[in-house]
C-alpha cells in the first residue's frame, strides 16, 4: 500500500512538474527564436511563467538571447521534482549528482519539444498546410532556426521540404547515440526519475 502510495506521488510529481517545465522551456525557445509574442498561444504562455520568472530577472539577465532568469527557474522546478521524487523513492533526499541530472533533464526536454513540432509540423503540412492556427504559426516559428541551416545543405525538391527529415536525423543522433543517451548511462539516471528523460 505504502508503495502504491509512493508511486501515485511519484506520477503526480512527474505530471504537474513536467507540464511546467515544458512551458518553461517553451518560453526559453521562444526567447531564443525570436517568436511573434502577439501570438495568443505566446501570451498564454508568458501569463502562466511571468510569476515565477519575473522576481529570477531583477537578478539575472539575458545574455546573447537566453533568458538565464527563465534558465534558473527551469533548473529549480527540475531540482525540486527531483528531490521530491528520489526521497518517495527511497533514495537520498540530495546528492551534487542531482544537479548534472537537472541540467542533462533540461536539455532532454529541449529536444523533446523538438521532436513533438518537427511532427506537428509534418502532420499539419500534409492536413491543413495553409493554417494560420497560432499555434502551428507557434511551432513553425520555433523550428525554423534549426531547419533553416538544414534546408541549405537539403533545398526543397518538387515542392518537399526534406530539410526536416535531415533535423530529425541530427536529433535522433543525439539524443539516442552521441549525447544525451550515454550521458543519462554514464551518470546513473535512474529510469522515470527525469523530467524529460525516460
Amino acid at each position: 500500500m505504502e508503495q502504491n502510495l509512493a508511486n501515485a506521488g511519484i506520477y503526480l510529481i512527474q505530471s504537474s512538474f513536467g507540464i511546467y517545465m515544458i512551458l518553461l522551456m517553451l518560453r526559453l525557445l521562444m526567447q531564443i527564436s525570436r517568436v511573434d509574442y502577439y501570438n495568443p498561444v505566446c501570451q498564454g504562455i508568458v501569463k502562466l511563467t511571468d510569476p515565477v520568472i519575473r522576481p529570477f530577472r531583477q537578478l539575472l539577465p539575458t545574455i546573447m538571447g537566453v533568458d538565464l532568469a527563465t534558465l534558473a527557474v527551469a533548473f529549480c522546478v527540475q531540482m525540486v521534482a527531483v528531490i521530491l521524487i528520489m526521497t518517495l523513492a527511497g533514495y537520498p533526499t540530495f546528492s551534487v549528482l542531482y544537479v548534472a541530472w537537472v541540467l542533462l533533464g533540461m536539455f532532454s526536454t529541449i529536444f523533446n519539444i523538438y521532436f513533438i513540432a518537427l511532427v506537428v509540423m509534418v502532420i499539419a503540412s500534409w492536413i491543413a498546410p495553409q493554417s494560420g492556427h497560432p499555434a502551428l504559426n507557434l511551432v513553425y516559428q520555433i523550428i525554423e532556426p534549426i531547419c533553416a541551416p538544414a534546408r541549405k545543405l537539403l533545398p526543397p525538391m518538387g515542392g518537399l521540404d526534406l530539410s526536416i527529415i535531415l533535423v530529425f536525423v541530427g536529433l535522433n543522433l543525439i539524443d539516442n547515440y552521441l549525447v544525451i543517451a550515454p550521458l543519462a548511462q554514464f551518470l546513473g539516471i535512474p529510469p522515470g526519475i527525469i523530467i524529460g528523460l525516460p
